[in-house]
């Protein structure tokens, strides 16, 4: 069986690695795209599931669907600790 939440950490990781790269310090991350990029069929709330549990403390929700799962959520990552980012 296919583990979908060790497919999509996979991919966030990897955003997480490249966007470091170019100095940035956030990474903003929608459902939708993930699903689309891993030609994925009917696995939203897999995606979803999947994004909220790789959040750490400082992470935010900016678009969330009304019923909590679907293209639209919308998290930034921060790829720097709070303290890095404020000195």
């Amino acid at each position: 069986m296919v583990n979908l939440k060790r497919i999509i950490d996979a991919e966030l990781k990897k955003k997480f690695s490249e966007t470091k790269a170019t100095g940035n310090e956030y990474l903003d991350v929608i459902t939708g795209e993930i699903h689309k990029e891993l030609g994925f069929k009917n696995r939203m709330p897999s995606c979803c599931h999947a994004m909220r549990k790789m959040m750490k403390t400082g992470d935010i929700i900016l678009e969330e669907p009304t019923k909590g799962y679907g293209a639209t959520l919308k998290i930034r990552y921060l790829l720097k600790p709070k303290k890095e980012q404020e000195g």
